[in-house]
């Protein structure tokens, strides 16, 4: 069939680029610029004192080009690809808890009059007008151990005969700060897919005779499957990439990817391999958010 629809005047052409300009600018000196440079970085010798070595040194001899030793390295130690897995896991672990904490609180604040749906949505980014750090901090008080959680949770396995425990710097620590910060990602999306949900439809199943499971089951779950991915991406990549709350909450004994690439460029000083990181980081997000959004797709076919 033949496309009938006249071509954009030129005024509107330029009324176009001049609002959708600016930001495309800002995407490409800002985004796709420095992701340019980090490869490229990746694939350069580290320099004698840290940094990048030259790409033409003075003496021909030791020319220093290109090179894919930080990826075989990567891939040959096994150490780097661990800290990857549990990366991967304790993303995975953080957004399963918080889809599980955020599922009954979007759906009690979608089923609330809407007098108070704002201030139930303003409580749960409460967090977020306080500083970052402090709320990590508070997290140190409260899992420390003289805290009164600790002490408490030691003195009932004391009287079981059990060893104390320590609840800060380990990994139950660094889960529950990331679940802290992350929690209103999740509940955010959810609560918007819920609150558009037409009632009608589970009058219908109720007038079928659905019992209240299988009208959650059979209508809401697969209805509320497309805010379920958008939180999901929202929670697992930024928790991939989170070195904060790792060393602060998690101590020496428990790095993540995020800590393993400041390490590299602050510490260590070899920016070839934290480029290297850093794109491989990348690539594994990409492929994460291809996959949440075909499996997205899949969900909104239901909706």
């Amino acid at each position: 069939m033949t496309d009938m629809r006249a071509p954009p005047a030129p005024g509107t052409r330029l009324t176009k680029w001049l609002v959708s300009g600016p930001p495309l600018l800002f995407l490409l000196l800002l985004v796709a610029a420095p992701g340019v440079i980090t490869m490229l970085a990746s694939f350069r010798y580290p320099g004698e004192f840290g940094g990048l070595a030259p790409l033409v040194a003075a003496d021909p001899q030791t020319l220093q080009g290109m090179t894919l030793e930080t990826y075989q390295f990567f891939f040959s130690d096994f150490i780097y690809t661990e800290v990857f897995i549990k990366s991967l896991f304790m993303a995975l672990a953080t957004t399963l808890i918080c889809l599980v904490m955020a599922y009954p609180l979007a759906m009690l604040i979608a089923h609330s009059p809407k007098k108070n749906r704002n201030l139930m949505v303003l409580l749960v980014v409460l967090p977020f007008t306080s500083n970052f750090l402090i709320g990590i901090y508070a997290w140190m008080i409260i899992l420390g151990p003289q805290s009164a959680l600790s002490q408490m949770l030691n003195g009932v396995l004391g009287a079981f005969g059990f060893a104390p425990v320590h609840l800060l710097f380990s990994p139950f620590a660094v889960l529950v700060a990331l679940v802290y910060v992350h929690l209103p990602f999740m509940t955010l999306p959810l609560y918007t897919n819920l609150e558009k949900q037409e009632p009608a439809l589970l009058d219908a199943a109720q007038d079928l005779g659905a019992n209240a499971w299988q009208r959650f089951w059979r209508v809401t779950f697969p209805l509320s499957q497309p805010g379920i991915f958008a939180g999901s991406a929202l929670v697992f990549i930024p928790v991939l990439g989170m070195f904060a709350i790792p060393e602060l909450l998690g101590g020496t004994g428990d790095m993540l990817v995020g800590n393993l690439i400041k390490d590299q460029f602050l510490g260590t000083r070899d920016w070839p391999f934290g480029s290297t990181l850093s794109i491989l980081l990348t690539v594994t997000v990409l492929l994460i958010v291809w996959l949440a959004a075909k499996l997205a797709e899949r969900g909104g076919r239901y909706a």
